[in-house]
């Protein structure tokens, strides 16, 4: 059996307890940290901090350079996106295309056969041959969500050793044992790349083209309510930084890029009980033919807790989706996950609702 794996490591406490975790049952382990904000030479404090981890665990540890992909593939589509009218969930794509991508390839390179990470979820191969990601035993650090884009491939080979673990605290304990000086590292917020959290900046410093103009805020039956500051400001669901003053509580429940318009309503307005979805990846599911459908639990944004649904097969890579009750805010651009239980069935991008 080859027991030697490759795992990413950002050097804090989760990615360092899992590391521990896979030497201790036998694996050759080796540490991999992907640069993909510094320009080489230069180490980021995460890929020092994840080498002396490494070191102190007695692990070999190696530093990718990943920049240009990553901006080539994740900060381009993040842009891409924006720009559009649409809110992206940057962290689902980078999984995909970046983390695993480029550990997977060191892999390769070192024959090694298995990836793992610190993710709070465990990987498990259904009867039907399918893998598929399924929730950890801490339910409140589960992050399934940001996995539904993990190809086959990806998941055959990946190692989560998290998933079995009680909790968070258990995982800080085992790090405070090792002495990691990652034991009490704050878990990290938001996105990574977007530092200063000022979205905007961020997106006129990388696009290529001019930001979109300022338009008119209006109703949902089209009355002209006041000026905005441009689309990219503004994500479906948003009440506060409007900058309009309406006398009753508004909500951002549309954006209108083929108009520059952005849609303000009440809370009631936010309510829908359909979407439509693209990028879409069967997960546990080998086939689903166009004009069948599947009852689910369909999640649309990382912190909503699911509500069952009718998922319906509408084209090659289209899926539409009925949900039993409505649901909040669904907005275009971010991730859907739909599980079977306690797995994940399908995922795919929100392109519109109604």
């Amino acid at each position: 059996m080859n027991s030697k794996v490759v795992i990413g490591m950002s050097g804090g406490v989760d990615s360092s307890v899992a590391a521990y975790l896979l030497k201790e049952k036998g694996y050759e382990v080796i540490g991999c940290t992907l640069e993909m904000h510094q320009d080489y030479p230069n180490l980021s404090p995460d890929s020092i901090e994840a080498a002396k981890i490494c070191a102190l665990l007695g692990i070999e540890h190696k530093t990718i350079n990943y920049k240009e992909e990553f901006e080539s593939t994740v900060i381009n589509n993040f842009v891409n996106e924006y720009l559009q009218g649409r809110t992206p969930n940057p962290c689902v794509l980078c999984n995909k295309v970046a983390k695993w991508q480029a550990v997977l390839s060191y892999a390769d390179e070192i024959g090694a056969q298995f990836v793992a990470t610190g993710h709070y979820a465990n990987i498990i191969k259904l009867p039907n041959g399918r893998y598929t990601v399924a929730n950890a035993k801490t339910a409140t650090k589960d992050q399934t969500y940001v996995l539904c884009g993990l190809s086959q491939e990806q998941l055959s080979r990946t190692l989560m050793p998290l998933g079995e673990v009680e909790s968070k605290d258990e995982v800080r304990e085992i790090a405070r044992s090792l002495n990691l000086a990652s034991a009490d590292k704050k878990d990290s917020q938001d996105i990574c790349f977007v530092t200063e959290n000022d979205y905007n900046d961020f997106l006129s410093k990388h696009s290529s083209l001019p930001l979109p103009p300022p338009g008119n805020f209006v109703t949902t039956f089209g009355e002209i309510l006041g000026q905005h500051k441009g689309i990219t400001h503004y994500t479906v669901g948003q009440r506060k930084g409007l900058g309009i003053a309406l006398g009753t509580p508004a909500f951002v429940v549309e954006i209108r890029p083929e108009t520059n318009e952005v849609v303000l309503g009440s809370d009631a307005d936010m309510y829908r009980n359909h979407l439509i979805c693209n990028n879409i990846n069967l997960v546990s599911i080998d086939n689903l033919p166009i004009g069948d459908s599947i009852r689910l639990m369909g999640r649309i944004r990382y912190h909503h807790k699911g509500e069952m649904c009718i998922v319906t097969r509408t084209g090659e890579d289209e899926i539409t989706v009925e949900f039993e009750k409505p649901v909040r805010a669904i907005t275009p651009g971010q991730t859907a996950v739909f599980y079977d239980n306690d797995h994940i069935a399908i995922g795919g991008t929100i392109v519109k609702s109604r």
